[in-house]
């Protein structure tokens, strides 16, 4: 057995899922990408046996620089000489949050820092919960994910062990459609405390749309949450909600402003904020309280990447070879006449290949047969293209030629090809009620929904 199978199996053993992140479990990869990573250095990683991949997704679009940035390396070693944790704030925590609200600019006048996305967007319903006297939360229906806590998760097909008094509380608008949110208000008026978007996704805001949720929010009293976690750092130095032009009452962010390390962070407007404090004499909200969301070394490693966006642009880098790429790649499915099957959706700097059609094969056959084939050729690659200033020459050339190869052969396997070629199972959708099911979304099946309603264990395909 090579070793990444072994510390495989060893994380399937002791971990729920093999792994501490859903879209990092087996199921959502093919069977032959590696089951362990063991290092990482620039935009390749390695497994556990040595062999090299060009990682695309960068720690899922964490890691903003590269792996293993030296200079951010050594801003942490050099912290960890202070100490990790005290009884008090430390006075990188000072530091830390004084550079961070000095670099979002207008973004928020207080900050508080935690370890991932969850507590923050989670932390920014339950201010505006406080802030509002309201219960109800409205989010992006076609955004896919906010929080593991139940005001979000609950609304999923992941909803097991979410009491159902919990799943009514949160309400469903659409993206770019200014109607279903005006709507939505107009049948819970003066009931809900918080709207929470992700600026941008792959289809870019249209007519406006932005800017009229954030009127409607002002009339209705709602507080204005932009989801950054993922949009943060990759489109402006200060956001999306930046570049489209969007000013918010709260702002979640993480992705991506540590190259990596465990920092996420809740800014907003200050007396929104504040009600998380000690000086006022409102009800005090526990906002968020954990002993390694100010960690000294991350801290550190946040104050450095800031410095590094500052002095180097990594975005401008990233907007020019995620152009670059896009265009490459997109003569390499016209190459094959594809364009009917496979298009690029997304900014330059954060896009996907979709696959519209899939021939005579199932949609996620098909699709984890591209992926399955890219892995073959040493591409890392999940469906998501995250190009930073570390892919090199050499990571672009690389990732062209594979995607040469492996489109030719999927042009073969969607025309008719054997289902065989596809080693092991079909990925499958990360939000599903059942781990047999192997639809493509439970909302493509019926029998899915049957089985759900009425607890049953029995497989619906």
């Amino acid at each position: 057995m090579s070793n990444t199978a072994k510390y495989g199996e060893i994380a399937m053993k002791y971990i729920p899922g093999g792994a501490h992140t859903y879209s990092k479990c087996d199921d959502q990869w093919p069977e032959n990408a590696p089951s362990v990573i063991e290092r990482g250095k620039g935009c390749y990683v390695w497994d556990a046996d040595g062999n090299k991949f060009v990682d695309w997704s960068m720690g899922l679009t964490s890691v903003s620089l590269g792996h293993a940035n030296e200079e951010v390396n050594s801003a942490c070693i050099k912290a960890m000489e202070y100490g990790h944790n005290f009884q008090r704030p430390s006075v990188m925590e000072a530091m830390a949050a004084e550079k961070f609200i000095s670099y979002l600019k207008d973004r928020g006048q207080m900050v508080k820092f935690a370890k991932n996305g969850s507590t923050v967007t989670t932390a920014a319903v339950k201010l505006a919960r406080s802030f509002t006297n309201r219960s109800k939360v409205a989010i992006c229906a076609d955004h896919p994910f906010f929080s593991y806590d139940d005001w979000f998760i609950g609304t999923t097909k992941c909803s097991e062990g979410v009491p159902q008094q919990i799943r009514d509380l949160t309400l469903k608008f659409s993206f770019n459609d200014i109607s279903s949110v005006e709507e939505m208000f107009r049948l819970n008026k003066n009931k809900i405390a918080a709207l929470i978007i992700e600026p941008i996704k792959f289809e870019e805001p249209v007519d406006n749309f932005l800017n009229k949720l954030q009127k409607e929010c002002e009339k209705n009293g709602t507080v204005f949450i932009l989801d950054e976690m993922v949009s943060g750092f990759k489109w402006h130095n200060q956001g999306a909600g930046k570049y489209f032009g969007v000013d918010a009452d709260l702002y979640t962010w993480g992705k991506g402003m540590a190259n990596g390390h465990s920092v996420c962070a809740l800014t907003g407007r200050r007396e929104i904020m504040e009600l998380g404090g000690i000086t006022h004499d409102k009800p005090k909200v526990f906002l968020s309280s954990s002993t390694h969301g100010a960690e000294i070394p991350q801290l550190a490693a946040l104050i450095k990447t800031l410095e590094i966006y500052e002095s180097q642009n990594p975005i401008k880098t990233a907007w020019r070879l995620g152009a670059k790429l896009k265009k490459d790649l997109s003569e390499i499915i016209k190459k094959y006449d594809l364009e009917d099957y496979i298009s690029i959706v997304g900014a330059d700097c954060l896009f996907a290949p979709l696959i519209k059609k899939s021939g005579s094969q199932k949609p996620n056959v098909a699709r984890t047969y591209l992926f399955q084939e890219l892995v073959s050729r040493n591409q890392l690659f999940q469906g998501l293209f995250y190009p930073t200033i570390s892919h090199d020459e050499s990571a672009l050339k690389a990732t062209l030629e594979a995607w040469d190869n492996s489109a030719s052969l999927f042009k073969e396997f969607i025309s008719g090809g054997d289902p065989q070629l596809l080693k092991g199972s079909p990925i499958k959708p990360v939000f599903r009620a059942y781990n047999s099911c192997e639809c493509l979304s439970l909302s493509d099946c019926r029998k899915c929904e049957e089985r759900l309603a009425n607890r049953i264990i029995t497989q619906c395909n």
